[in-house]
């Protein structure tokens, strides 16, 4: 399997951290690029954020045309709406780049992995089947594909592992009933869930982001 091709932004020449972050539906690893300056704290650790491109296909629900995605949206219905194989074959490639920042030096325990949407999504997906666990997971406006698998498929690292998720109360494209199921059963897994909602419709607002950084600090705290 080739690894994704990526955009990459590094704070400083030695980066100690990576935050791998997943682009939404029909983006592609540009479209978060500009949050870096956001989020920045002073005092934080030198990071390197990664953002890759997810692979062309064809959506179902966009009529067919190819677009980047994860995986194939099939359905509106929460339990249908995911492609299983699209998200497997997603999971392994988030994999992949994470054990390519380990042999650029940041361990897993070092890396967070963050997604807006459908990269959200896979994060989700991908974070809490983890052996070797990241240091965070983030699910931003999003909702967790495979729900009835993952009970059987996570780890108990992957479950240990520090979740932040957030929704727009207003969103008409992922339903914030989605996010608070999905919340609901990570957290009857035994999942530490750091659950926040806005005012907002698809998208990313300035308080969310205030959030997020006080969030990621707590973690680069910890780590």
């Amino acid at each position: 399997m080739s690894l994704l091709e990526t955009v990459e932004r590094q704070t400083g020449p030695e980066p100690r951290w990576s935050v791998l972050w997943l682009h939404g539906l029909g983006a592609d690893g540009h479209d978060f690029a500009p949050i870096v300056p956001e989020l920045l704290r002073p005092g934080w650790p030198e990071l390197r954020f990664v953002f890759p491109h997810a692979p062309v296909r064809r959506v179902t629900l966009n009529n067919g045309v190819p677009m980047r995605a994860w995986y194939d949206l099939r359905n509106l219905e929460l339990d249908q709406r995911a492609d299983e194989t699209g998200v497997r074959e997603s999971i392994a490639q988030v994999d992949a780049l994470i054990a390519r920042e380990a042999e650029r030096g940041i361990p897993p325990e070092r890396v967070l992995l963050a997604g807006f949407s459908q990269g959200g999504a896979i994060a989700l997906a991908a974070g809490v089947r983890r052996e070797a666990p990241v240091a965070g997971i983030i699910g931003l406006s999003t909702y967790l594909p495979l729900g009835s698998s993952t009970a059987a498929e996570a780890t108990p690292g992957g479950l240990a592992t520090p979740i932040f998720m957030a929704h727009g109360q207003l969103d008409p494209v992922v339903q914030e009933a989605y996010g608070v199921h999905s919340r609901d059963l990570l957290q009857r897994l035994g999942a530490r869930v750091d659950w926040r909602v806005y005012a907002m419709p698809h998208s990313v607002c300035a308080e969310e982001i205030r959030d997020l950084g006080d969030w990621m600090q707590q973690r680069f705290l910890a780590g």
